[in-house]
């Protein structure tokens, strides 16, 4: 039995992981369930997978669980709140895998000290590695870790590069959908309101993430997880937009030879991916119905009309703390953009303004990271004060 702790249950990658983990109840065991403030959703999981702990964001969160669990007349795990009780979480001794799905730098601390006593990590936190790839990649050097990507994209990775040698590869290339806006013209892009950025045609995700695939920044964040996973440089990760979203990944050998990894737009398939690696176990999940014709594209991205795309690959090249503030920035941007304080076009000024206000520096530990986050999203506010204010309200609201 494998005892796991789950770093994000509420969100959609958390509530795939729990219907992956119904399925094998003999295998595995829900140790601890950590969440934000989805009290409700949070205490039928509770009552459901009864698990030993679980965690939410703040105090009055957890009085309100509380008193949830109490009215339910539910069995009540032990209950704790904040990022201390999160890292006691993913570390018990109990664990043997924890589900690494919290969104943003709030699941780096737990992460990186679960990486440092060499659990099986499943990763589906890009911002672990974005803001902290080189502290997490060297404990896991250090402990044994292992860490098992759960993005699609970097799990098909994973999966073509059992196909051959690490000295072979010649290059890695991640698929994107294109989001919403591939095909809108660029003097139309100002106009865009929250409702259609969040109209993502091939993946239901949350706000955030599905923001950062409208504007392509999701797959700028990929590229710099994929160069700390797999020890490439920016120049050999490249990127191509697929719209069909069937090929997640693909790996070219010295050989030419380039090994795809193809399935259904399904998040549960990753997940057991990574709860059952190595074995392969029989799917929850329709495969893809090759009785059917089927058409898919392959298109260079438009740099140009996405910027943020080119701003990720600067900043990894930049290395040392480059990359915590092109996240802390993107992370402050997408939330004025969604409270229509920006326009669209506003995401990638407001991120590209932030770099070359803050210097880059070399972070030793995880405070100093947090650090450089609350020092970008400081900045970051201020640009977004100076350049729109207030006046933004009505006229993006309007989708002007």
């Amino acid at each position: 039995m494998t005892y796991l702790t789950l770093l994000g249950s509420t969100g959609s990658i958390g509530t795939s992981t729990l219907d992956v983990v119904r399925r094998w109840p003999d295998k595995f065991s829900i140790y601890a369930l950590v969440a934000g403030r989805n009290v409700d959703l949070l205490a039928q999981q509770i009552a459901e997978f009864r698990p030993k702990v679980a965690v939410v964001a703040d105090a009055p969160a957890l009085n309100e669980l509380h008193r949830r669990l109490k009215s339910d007349g539910s069995a009540i795990p032990e209950l704790a709140a904040g990022a201390a009780a999160r890292v006691t979480a993913a570390t018990a001794p109990e664990v043997g895998f924890v589900m690494s799905a919290i969104v943003g730098v709030a699941g780096l601390e737990a992460t990186y000290e679960a990486v440092r006593l060499a659990k099986r990590i499943g990763l589906a936190n890009k911002e672990v590695l974005v803001a902290g790839g080189k502290l997490v990649i060297g404990a896991a050097r250090a402990s044994g870790a292992e860490l098992i990507p759960v993005d699609s994209e970097h799990n098909g990775a994973h999966q073509c590069f059992r196909a051959g040698l690490r000295e072979e590869v010649a290059r890695l290339i991640l698929t994107a959908s294109g989001g919403p806006f591939r095909q809108t013209p660029a003097e139309d892009l100002a106009r865009v309101t929250p409702e259609q950025a969040l109209n993502h045609p091939t993946w239901k995700m949350g706000p955030r993430i599905t923001i950062d695939s409208a504007t392509l920044m999701n797959k700028g964040f990929e590229v710099i997880e994929a160069c700390w996973l797999f020890d490439l440089l920016p120049k050999d990760v490249e990127v191509v937009v697929h719209p069909q979203s069937k090929v997640h990944a693909m790996v070219e050998y010295a050989d030419g030879s380039i090994i795809a990894q193809v399935s259904a737009t399904d998040m549960r398939m990753p997940i057991q991916y990574a709860l059952t690696y190595p074995a392969r176990e029989e799917s929850l999940v329709p495969g893809i119905d090759w009785s059917q014709a089927a058409r898919w594209d392959f298109d260079p991205p438009d740099f140009n009309r996405f910027p943020l795309l080119r701003l990720a690959y600067q900043a990894q090249e930049a290395g040392g703390s480059a990359t915590t503030t092109l996240n802390a920035a993107d992370e402050v941007a997408v939330e004025a953009f969604l409270t229509r304080r920006i326009p669209f076009p506003g995401i990638a000024a407001t991120v590209a303004d932030t770099l070359e206000r803050v210097l880059p520096c070399e972070p030793s530990s995880v405070p100093e990271v947090l650090e450089v986050d609350r020092v970008s999203r400081q900045i970051a506010r201020k640009t977004i004060e100076s350049r729109w204010g207030e006046k933004m309200t009505t006229e993006a609201a309007l989708g002007a």
